[in-house]
């Protein structure tokens, strides 16, 4: 469900004309549906009443400021990965003791941050990483309260890039080693276990692989109480999928009818971390045609949005949805949509039916809004994207496009 729909035979956002926001602003264009994203948030918060339950909106999806301040309006905590994530957060307003402090190479300068500001927890994935911390709450000292992230060796059943729970993944701890960690845990006089964590992936589409782990990891949970251990949260990560082309994901109302009887006996406070349910379809990628190219084998619409802008296709082979802003009766004809970039993996979408369009040509690209700017980058010195907000029949700029001026700013010549 989204709010981006034709209007006229011109597609909108919400109640703002697309072809508005392109004259205005120029393309490649991120465009985003505040209600889109609110209302997703919330079909999450509403599946989870009965349980004490904290929703913490993973910003590694969408950074963008404006994004974070709509999940903080909501109640939102965030999900982390990094010092930068943590001072977007903080510079969003976020309530720190709302921040949950995940990745499995936390710096001793990042910890210090995230201690000094006062987050909720860590999510701890090594024994490293578990000393490092109660070394460094010691020299300031604090205490650290921490949750232990088990690898629950769990296929999630999506991309191998997007998978976390496996036991050849890097991330998290293994749960036959847990105990060893758990025992190490008790050791440290600067570290306080308040929580166990588990993530297993991203764009998961089915309930069964989550119901899985959360068994094995509840299963944990209950070992470490009878040991005496004072668990207080259980974080069972995120990674809900969303529909980008024919996708039947489990909606919010179905994952939680399934997992909440799994958790509810628990008596535990339940953290989820969702980014792309929340956000993916709240945006799309706006881009114009440069040339439209027929060759002997392919027939090419030339865009002036690549890689750089998008890398989801490039690097996943992800299929996003590509459709005309304006609909136009023409003869429909099969296309590769490309971007500028010097790279033969520089494409949106392949084989694509779309009726003939040319040059100044706008197109849409759907389910942008995670891990859509997020990702992009200034390869072959192209300037970053603007974004833009839409909020009903309003709408404000929320990044502004980056100039050829701003690819140099932090550099310097040599003499």
């Amino acid at each position: 469900m989204d709010y981006f729909n034709y209007k006229d035979n011109r597609l909108f956002a919400e109640d703002v004309d697309i072809n508005t926001l392109a004259g205005k602003y120029g393309t490649p264009l991120y465009v985003y549906s505040k209600r889109t994203l609110v209302e997703h948030f919330r079909k999450i918060k509403d599946a989870f009443e009965g349980l004490d339950t904290l929703i913490c909106y993973s910003i590694k999806a969408n950074s963008n400021l404006a994004v974070l301040s709509a999940m903080r309006e909501e109640g939102a905590g965030f999900d982390i990965v990094s010092g930068g994530e943590l001072y977007r957060s903080l510079n969003a307003g976020a309530d720190p003791a709302k921040i949950v402090y995940a990745g499995v190479g936390k710096t001793k300068e990042e910890i210090r941050y995230a201690l000094k500001t006062g987050i909720l927890m860590f999510n701890v994935e090594s024994a490293e990483e578990l000393k490092t911390i109660n070394n460094v709450a010691k020299s300031m000292k604090k205490k650290a309260d921490v949750a232990l992230r088990i690898n629950p060796d769990v296929d999630a059943h999506t991309h191998d890039y997007i998978t976390t729970g496996k036991k050849e993944n890097k991330f998290g701890i293994d749960i036959v080693l847990a105990r060893t960690l758990f025992n190490s845990a008790r050791k440290y006089m600067h570290i306080n276990l308040i929580g166990v964590d588990m993530h297993i992936g991203s764009q998961i589409t089915t309930v069964g692989p989550y119901l899985e782990a959360i068994k094995k990891v509840a299963a944990f949970i209950q070992e470490l109480r009878a040991d005496g251990a004072a668990i207080e949260y259980f974080n069972i990560g995120g990674g809900m999928g969303i529909i980008y082309n024919e996708e039947k994901p489990t909606t919010a109302d179905s994952f939680a009818g399934a997992v909440k009887p799994l958790i509810a006996g628990l008596r535990l406070k339940i953290i989820l971390e969702p980014g792309r349910f929340i956000v993916g379809n709240a945006g799309i990628l706006v881009t114009k045609v440069i040339y439209n190219k027929k060759g002997r084998n392919k027939n090419f619409l030339i865009v002036d949005a690549g890689m750089n802008d998008l890398i989801r296709p490039s690097l996943y082979g992800a299929y996003h949805k590509i459709i005309p802003v304006n609909v136009v009766k023409a003869k429909v004809e099969l296309y590769d949509i490309v971007g500028p970039i010097c790279e033969s993996s520089d494409f949106l979408g392949k084989d694509r039916h779309l009726p003939r369009l040319d040059e100044g040509d706008l197109l849409a690209v759907r389910s942008a809004g995670a891990y859509g700017f997020a990702m992009s980058s200034n390869y072959n010195s192209r300037p970053r994207a603007a974004e833009v907000m839409v909020s009903g029949s309003k709408y404000s700029l929320v990044r502004e496009r980056e100039t050829w001026s701003d690819l140099i700013l932090k550099e310097k010549k040599t003499k």
